[in-house]
């Protein structure tokens, strides 16, 4: 019994030093590109924007149905979704402008969140009632909005009456 003992504590030391002087997992890097800088200096600015970028999507989304066509709130809807919609469709034009691939590979994933594809789902819901169309956004987000929008059809009157 007492060897028994022995070796089972003998194991779990052995454990504990493994885990104790094992290197550390590294994170995955960045590629560095732009003379030792990954995507820019103000990338970190970028990332959290876009976490703001999507509440300010949701709150629009969120807005009762009934008043997302007249007045302030319309335009509150439609600014949002408009803001959101600019600086997704921006972005993923110009990394690959400044980065080539590897930009255009990391900004494909940033903006590839369980988040976006909700917000996209909920655009393509008011499309599909009625509530906004493609002429309602500035030509940048237009392009975004049109691609999420492509294979919906228009079946509810929302906003026509």
């Amino acid at each position: 019994m007492n060897r028994a003992w022995f070796v089972l504590w003998a194991l779990v030391i052995l454990q504990i030093a493994a885990w104790t002087f094992a290197p550390e997992d590294t994170p995955p890097q960045i590629p560095e590109v732009n003379r030792g800088k990954a995507f820019g200096d103000n990338e970190d600015i970028h990332v959290g924007s876009r976490v703001g970028l999507r509440q300010d999507a949701f709150k629009s989304l969120e807005q009762p149905w009934g008043s997302r066509c007249v007045g302030e709130e319309r335009k509150q809807f439609i600014s949002g979704l408009n803001h959101y919609y600019y600086h997704r469709q921006n972005q993923t034009e110009r990394y690959p402008e400044s980065f080539g691939k590897a930009g255009a590979d990391y900004i494909a994933k940033q903006w590839a969140t369980t988040d976006d594809r909700r917000i996209e789902r909920l655009t393509q819901e008011a499309y599909t009632r009625g509530y906004l169309k493609p002429a309602d956004f500035e030509p940048v987000a237009r392009k975004l909005v049109v691609a999420v929008i492509k294979d919906e059809r228009v079946t509810g009157k929302g906003c026509a009456g």
